[in-house]
């Protein structure tokens, strides 16, 4: 278990997932990961979608959108951690821990939330070999 500390920063990160607006989630994304990083994460073809989110004139349908949330968490575990540079890598690297697969994959081919719910204990586990 990790520190207090980083608790209560899963613990919030949660949070923000589950209530923030998506344009808001999809607006930290595409700051951190970039524009076409998060249309492919979300599972959408056209990056511009993300541009339409983010201002909120539009909103993603509920598996885009739940993809969203679930990039958000890990997102933001990592670059607390290390930085965006770090997070993008981490998003498209092979992961042991996800049978060898790479976060980003499994976050555009996933339809439930069993899918996407093996992705948080793995960034959890990266995270902690930085503290």
């Amino acid at each position: 278990m990790g520190t207090t500390a980083e608790v209560d920063l899963r613990s919030q990160v949660e949070h923000e997932a589950i209530t923030a607006k998506i344009g808001d989630v999809a607006a930290y994304l595409q700051e951190h990961l970039g524009q076409k990083m998060t249309a492919y994460l979300s599972g959408i073809d056209h990056a511009k979608t993300v541009g339409l989110w983010v201002a909120h004139k539009s909103e993603p349908r509920d598996l885009p959108s739940m993809r969203l949330r679930y990039a958000y968490r890990a997102a933001r575990l990592l670059i607390d951690a290390y930085d965006d540079e770090t997070a993008r890598a981490w998003f498209f690297g092979s992961n042991t821990r996800l049978d060898d697969e790479a976060p980003a994959y499994l976050l555009r081919h996933g339809t439930s939330p069993d899918d996407l719910r093996r992705m948080i204990p793995a960034a959890y586990a990266f995270v902690e070999v930085a503290g």
